[in-house]
């Protein structure tokens, strides 16, 4: 498989992932939204700014 074509299975595995936790972070608790936070910062370079849009940490 050429280097192009794992970069866009990451990228379709990613954004599908992206969107499930989008999904449960809508109904999580505080401390569940802390665990979706954690695994978005090691899936994604872009987690922070997820994260403050989504509001899963109240600083």
């Amino acid at each position: 498989m050429s280097e192009r074509s794992r970069e866009i299975r990451r990228r379709r595995h990613r954004t599908k992932k992206v969107a499930h936790f989008k999904n449960r972070a809508s109904k999580a608790s505080v401390s569940e939204k802390a665990v979706i936070a954690t695994k978005l910062r090691d899936l994604t370079p872009g987690a922070d700014t997820l994260i403050a849009a989504w509001q899963l940490e109240e600083r």
